[in-house]
């Protein structure tokens, strides 16, 4: 077995430290104890494993994350999330340490914008305004003029000029989304996440005729195809407040099925099913979303280490982005 030495010198090969942790340790208590020893917050996205929810400060969404990295007090955030968060956290505490359990936990979303490709595409069009859904790199965010959410992204549409063109990224489907909803024009950056992209209709279609109670509930990163058929679209924080709220006690859910753990926390008398992908698995999985695992978190924690940070000249020409969806949500009460 590797000592520390050995892992952090692997630490960009491995993208975590590749540690061994006593299998008979409570990494509950272990976890909360250097929380307060650290003064450290975790901050985990509502797709993260259960166990990691049940254990973080704060669950939820991109917007909720943003907002709650904005407002700490505590001196570490450990981001149980994909890299492209804890680079926000980072952006807007440069001051703070930023942890993330593994380095490789990026998105599929977030790499189908390359900043240099998008530079270029972005000069076709000098006089946009650009939007970027916060599912993008720290260098995207620095040629982008606001920042949206799934949760913020009409409020953020409806809050620009309207003979003022706009060129929208990264994704494709939330922007065609946002095509119907808002009633503008938009330039689309041709991008997509592989989560959302391959929910099989066929099998969805199989699964309403099996339970013909349950309500198709479905995140705006789905295809079209499958957003015309479903019975409520909006955000993961969202979809989660409709659960709670609706009269129905059964719902087909088209997004990545870590968020079914608070659906089911807080509607335990109803039942949700993961809608099927079109491969053979049952449940749609993030892949980067699922490498943080407990043990990780734990090692991170203990050893500060992945730390997340960027380059000075990034956080100053990015965080204004940023900071203007900030301020548009808090406006509309978001």
């Amino acid at each position: 077995m590797q000592g520390l030495t050995q892992a952090k010198e692997n630490l960009d090969q491995k993208g975590f430290l590749d540690l061994e942790v006593d299998p008979m340790l409570d990494l509950v208590a272990a976890i909360e104890q250097l929380k307060r020893e650290k003064n450290a917050i975790i901050l985990a996205h509502y797709y993260q494993e259960s166990e990691i929810q049940d254990i973080a400060d704060y669950i939820g969404d991109s917007l909720g994350l943003a907002q709650k990295a904005a407002t700490t007090d505590a001196d570490i955030i450990v981001f149980a999330g994909v890299h492209f968060m804890a680079e926000t956290a980072k952006m807007l505490n440069p001051s703070k340490k930023v942890l993330l359990p593994d380095l490789k936990a990026g998105c599929s979303l977030a790499d189908s914008c390359p900043a240099p490709v998008f530079k270029k595409f972005k000069e076709k069009y000098p006089d946009h305004v650009v939007v970027s859904y916060i599912n993008c790199t720290a260098a995207l965010k620095t040629m982008t003029d606001i920042c949206c959410t799934s949760t913020n992204a009409q409020h953020i549409i409806d809050s620009i000029p309207e003979d003022q063109p706009i060129i929208f990224a990264p994704d494709k489907n939330l922007g065609a989304y946002l095509q119907k909803t808002t009633g503008r024009e938009m330039v689309l950056w041709n991008g997509s996440c592989m989560v959302h992209e391959i929910f099989s209709k066929e099998k969805i279609v199989k699964l309403q005729v099996q339970h013909p109670k349950a309500k198709l509930i479905a995140h705006p990163e789905c295809e079209a195809h499958l957003l015309e058929i479903s019975d409520h679209v909006g955000s993961t924080s969202s979809l989660l407040k409709y659960t709670k709220e609706s009269e129905f006690d059964e719902f087909i859910v088209a997004t990545e099925p870590g968020i079914i753990h608070q659906m089911e926390k807080a509607s335990p008398n109803k039942t949700f099913y993961p809608a099927p992908p079109t491969n053979t698995c049952a449940c749609n999985e993030c892949p980067h979303m699922k490498l943080n695992t407990m043990e990780k978190l734990y090692l991170c924690m203990k050893h500060e280490l992945p730390e997340v940070t960027l380059e000075q000249d990034i956080i100053d020409q990015g965080r204004g982005c940023i900071d203007r969806m900030l301020e548009i949500s808090a406006k509309a009460g978001l």
